[in-house]
């Protein structure tokens, strides 16, 4: 009755409005689940547990969304209730709140479409990178219809409001004071209790990835991601003694060919090489969201990527390479640094990133120029900062040319009158290469070895790319984006084998995470399978590596074949030596992996720690105490990758 009562005073307007919320999230909840029906395993007592958790948290939202009015109208004298002034603002106000909502729950759809996931890290890094993102979403959907229906919506939820007589009892009604503060003040304490007792981890209890998700809230969700996208390793997740920790790495790290540099808290080694070596040019396409199940050679039965599967043949092929992460930047520490991936933001993205001891220092140790190439504008997602205060040349799109980057190395803008094609995210696939081409008769002009680091894009939402390339319309799925990264390479082939400096160029291809990424489980390791392939090696017939292996040991491989010695802050390691033991690292920004075999350790915050035995025939990973040296291993890898960076003992003076 009370509730009633307040429905119609004063505060129908606040309280109906909540109702709302609540209303809309719970049938989201059950359209998101029915279109998850058969991943999330759905059964009565799962589905009830789902929508009872998915009350609580929208429960949360809900009173964040009233509270700032609450507030209002605590302040705003009664007598004026009625008044021009706070007709207007009422108004205008819930106009606002409405729109935000509806443009929340739009979001929501497209982003679980997209990930399978609530809003989590990736959206909050997409809310930073406005230009890329407000752009795709313009060429992936029709914007001004969605626009337009959502402002036909909020009309009618104004219009249904107004026809109840919620405004008129918010105008017309009388609260006391008393009962002005009790509203605010019980609003607020329900807030308070939420940020800081209702964790966002209260819906991660199902061993299916699914429920846990459905269980969140979106908002919720997000704001408990901007609270934790950088994770303090020694804060939240298990420990052991740091010397036990070295050490458990060290002895793993050791080989035949390598002494230690330092005695201390060091990974930083001397690997010795052949007598003679070789110096070749290295160019390394990294591959934008790429399934290994993509390919025909592992199993797709598609025909989307001929070019790749007749390279894979003719290459030196790693079939059970793995990614550490879900996304590019995570994929680009791996490839780049070589080391576990540390929780919440990759190093890419984090301060105190420069003078490390990169791949491309390695290079730049030999004699090579080094260079970053992106098909987009590389202040997205830090990379340009990143690469180019670690020695790299950078090569971009540079259609941001009013945001501010704080970078050594200079910075070449891609010809304008050579794009054909460019979507939100950056210039297709072939313009991308042929500025490759271009920077490659540069330097060989001049004498100089290069190595470059080459980021496409074509394979994301909006999956567009030039007409008439290929047999699948360009904007109609990942399938056509899939083909058309296929096929440009192709055309990136056919224009250099004739080059002078291609017999002495090896061309790497590796991927920098799958495509949707999301399983059953919080790290579903068939997801993190990605293709790598090392082409065009002097003296080596083509071959294939089946060792599981992780992504950071591809170039401590390639250096074993081309002979190099050379100092190593790495974690990575040769996979093709006798002593090499098939591990992985696999990760979101909470969960950290590690795999030997198939005993599989699951590290996530509040020193949790999960072990399973990992079936890959039938992906499943099935629950098992394992011994306290593999849990060992699996801390002392991730503990030590995060001690060496926040200690300064990744940067370049660590191993001289």
């Amino acid at each position: 009755m009370q509730i009633i009562k307040f429905t119609r005073s004063t505060y129908s307007l606040l309280f109906n409005f909540f109702f709302l919320y609540i209303i809309i999230s719970f049938l989201l909840r059950v359209g998101l689940s029915f279109s998850s029906l058969e991943k999330a395993d759905l059964t009565f007592l799962s589905f009830f547990k789902i929508l009872a958790l998915g009350f609580l948290f929208d429960i949360g939202v809900g009173v964040f969304f009233v509270l700032p009015y609450s507030l209002y109208m605590l302040l705003f004298p009664q007598k004026y209730n009625n008044s021009l002034l706070n007709r207007v603002i009422t108004f205008i106000c819930f106009t606002i709140a409405v729109l935000i909502l509806l443009f929340s729950f739009f979001a929501e759809i497209t982003f679980w479409q997209e990930f399978e996931s609530r809003f989590n890290f990736i959206a909050v890094d997409y809310l930073i990178y406005t230009y890329e993102v407000v752009n795709n979403i313009n060429e992936s959907y029709p914007l001004p219809l969605l626009i337009t229906a959502m402002l036909i919506m909020a009309s009618l939820v104004f219009l249904f409001f107004y026809k109840r007589q919620y405004f008129t009892y918010n105008f017309t009604g009388s609260t006391s004071f008393l009962q002005r503060c009790t509203v605010f003040f019980g609003l607020l304490f329900i807030s308070i209790t939420y940020a800081f007792f209702i964790d966002n981890s209260l819906a991660e209890k199902s061993e299916n990835r699914y429920q846990n998700e459905l269980s969140k809230s979106g908002i919720y969700s997000f704001f408990s991601a901007y609270k934790n996208n950088e994770i303090n390793y020694e804060h939240f997740y298990k420990l052991i003694d740091n010397q036990e920790a070295f050490n458990i790495v060290r002895n793993d790290l050791h080989e035949s060919n390598s002494h230690f540099l330092s005695k201390d808290f060091s990974i930083s080694r001397k690997i010795e090489g052949a007598d003679s070596y070789e110096k070749p040019n290295v160019i390394m396409i990294t591959l934008e969201s790429f399934s290994a199940d993509f390919m025909k050679i592992f199993g797709s039965n598609q025909n989307l990527t001929p070019i790749l599967d007749s390279l894979a043949n003719r290459s030196i092929l790693f079939t059970n390479m793995y990614a550490t992460g879900t996304r590019t930047v995570r994929g680009m520490e791996a490839l780049s640094l070589a080391v576990p991936p540390t929780p919440g933001n990759s190093i890419v993205r984090r301060k105190e990133n420069n003078n490390l001891t990169t791949v491309g220092s390695i290079f730049s140790q030999k004699g090579y120029d080094t260079s970053f190439l992106y098909g987009g504008d590389g202040y997205f997602d830090n990379m340009n900062k990143y690469f180019g205060n670690n020695g790299y040349t950078i090569v971009d799109r540079k259609r941001n040319s009013f945001v501010e980057e704080d970078y050594q190395s200079p910075r070449i803008p891609i010809d304008e009158k050579n794009i054909t094609f460019e979507n939100a995210w950056g210039v297709c696939d072939e313009n991308l290469y042929d500025q490759v081409i271009k920077q490659a008769d540069q330097k060989f002009a001049v004498g100089k070895p290069f190595y470059d680091f080459v980021m496409n894009t074509s394979n994301h939402r909006p999956y567009t790319y030039p007409d008439g390339k290929i047999n699948i319309p360009s904007g109609s799925g990942r399938e056509g984006a899939v083909k058309y990264t296929d096929y440009a390479i192709g055309q990136f082939f056919k224009k250099i084998k004739n080059k002078p400096w291609y017999k002495n160029t090896i061309v790497v291809i590796v991927a920098d995470h799958c495509a949707s990424s999301a399983g059953k489980n919080d790290i579903d390791v068939q997801k993190y399978h990605i293709p790598a392939m090392v082409i065009n090696v002097n003296n080596k017939e083509p071959f294939r590596i089946d060792k599981m292996c992780s992504q950071i040991d591809l170039y401590p491989t390639l250096f074993s074949l081309l002979g190099w010695t050379y100092n190593s802050n790495l974690y990575g390691k040769n996979v093709l030596s006798d002593t090499y033991t098939p591990r992985i690292y696999v990760s979101t920004y909470q969960k950290l992996g590690y795999m030997e075999g198939n005993k599989l350790v699951i590290l996530g915050p509040q020193q949790k720690t999960e072990t399973y035995l990992y079936d890959k025939v039938t992906n499943k990973q099935n629950p098992e105490i394992l011994s306290e040296q593999y849990v060992k291993k699996a801390i002392a890898n991730y503990q030590t990758a995060y001690y060496l960076f926040k200690n300064n003992g990744l940067k370049q003076r660590s191993i001289k």
